[in-house]
């Protein structure tokens, strides 16, 4: 009873603090309008929200190896309030759009994992990769809704009520966790003292350390397909005249988001009966293939360009859970919270370059014409080859309660 009320507790609590996480893509044709973005200022606007992330989760996730993961995770969710609403009623331009997102990346990284870790101080064993995939469904849902609900606020009120309500989300995320969330159960007087950012124990684990290198990988691939998608949707519709006005880019974002928390909880149980890394492989490879030709098909109508979007998201999704359950399973407990702090880390590393590196290449190739697009995507094939190689030279373990695990 007691875990699965703090399961409900954290994960009901992460779908309100992520409710907001992609307005700002779902509208970002908007926000290009509005401040004539180039499609590099573009890309930075949505990835340095995983900059933010990316350079703030060492401290705060490794923090959660000393401290009460539930004081980190408060202090996260009330800078995602703040971050949220700077954003939505004070950005006027790209400098200041920059600022407010790379905040809400930071409270993002004070979220995230440190809800993640409150549960794995729980639940240890064959179930723990069963948790993490609840807690990876609440933030993809939340996430692929947040599009919707960003769209659909921002048509009546207009585009800052239409971030706006990942403020008020959050708000309410606080309020929950403050009640709802119990303490660790571990006795941190006891936790490691050394030094903080000292991450040697985590890079010795090769197994850990692969499976985050594949996350490096699957969120480079994922943050520029959400980043993109609306844009590169309405790109299509506008090619082909054949855009709809209730299947929108949004709706179609959203989709994406739960499309890929039905595969990404899907393959955590596939990974189990198959093998982790031959599972990851293989959704590697595939993805590797639609990269190389799903941009393309921005210029062959847009309901194709849909259908292939969805596709794709159900592939780079496959892998999400089962990179994060092989990174907090291969951890060595006393080191869990740094370890997850690296896999985080080198992630949300991915998540903003991958943004960013796909509007400097879509500046440069003329994002215009469906080729600047498809040679926009065929970059993330390349990275996924890099990737892929990574993960085969450092071979990650299977985890208890894999088919192929000792």
């Amino acid at each position: 009873m007691r875990i699965g009320f703090v399961i409900g507790a954290v994960c009901c609590s992460q779908v309100l603090a992520q409710i907001g996480a992609f307005s700002v893509p779902a509208l970002l044709p908007a926000l290009i309008a509005e401040w004539s973005l180039s499609k590099t200022e573009a890309g930075w606007v949505t990835g340095i929200f995983y900059a933010g992330y990316a350079i703030s989760v060492p401290v705060l996730v490794t923090l959660t190896d000393r401290i009460d993961p539930k004081r980190i995770y408060l202090l996260g969710v009330a800078m995602i309030t703040v971050a949220a609403a700077g954003f939505a009623w004070w950005a006027d331009g790209f400098y200041s759009a920059c600022i407010f997102r790379a905040l809400w990346g930071v409270g993002w990284a004070g979220t995230y994992m440190p809800g993640l870790k409150a549960l794995s101080d729980i639940i240890e064993g064959p179930q723990q990769s069963r948790a993490v995939s609840a807690h990876a469904a609440s933030v993809g849902i939340s996430g692929a809704a947040s599009f919707l609900v960003a769209e659909t606020i921002g048509a009546w009120f207009g585009w800052r009520w239409g971030i706006g309500v990942g403020a008020i989300g959050a708000g309410l995320a606080l309020l929950l966790a403050l009640v709802a969330l119990p303490k660790s159960p571990r006795n941190y007087d006891d936790a490691s003292r050394g030094a903080l950012l000292d991450f040697r124990p985590v890079l010795r684990n090769r197994s850990a350390l692969a499976y985050s290198i594949g996350y490096l990988v699957h969120t480079w691939e994922m943050s520029t397909l959400r980043s993109w998608v609306v844009t590169f949707l309405t790109f299509a519709a506008l090619c082909s005249g054949d855009g709809s006005d209730i299947v929108t880019p949004a709706v179609v974002a959203m989709c994406l988001g739960l499309v890929g928390t039905m595969t990404s909880v899907a393959g955590n149980e596939a990974a189990r009966r198959f093998g982790r890394a031959n599972y990851i492989t293989f959704v590697m490879l595939v993805s590797v293939v639609f990269a190389a030709f799903i941009g393309f098909s921005g210029g062959s109508g847009y309901w194709l360009a849909a259908v292939l979007c969805l596709l794709y998201a159900g592939v780079i999704w496959a892998d999400s859970s089962t990179l994060t359950a092989g990174t907090v399973g291969s951890a060595v407990p006393e080191f869990r919270g740094a370890t997850m702090a690296v896999h985080s880390m080198l992630g949300y590393l991915g998540g903003f370059l991958g943004p960013l590196v796909f509007g400097i290449v879509l500046d440069a190739q003329d994002g215009t014409t469906p080729t600047g697009w498809g040679i926009a995507f065929i970059h993330l094939s390349v990275v996924v080859l890099l990737g892929l190689a990574a993960l085969r030279l450092l071979r990650p373990q299977s985890l208890a309660g894999d088919r192929d695990s000792a």
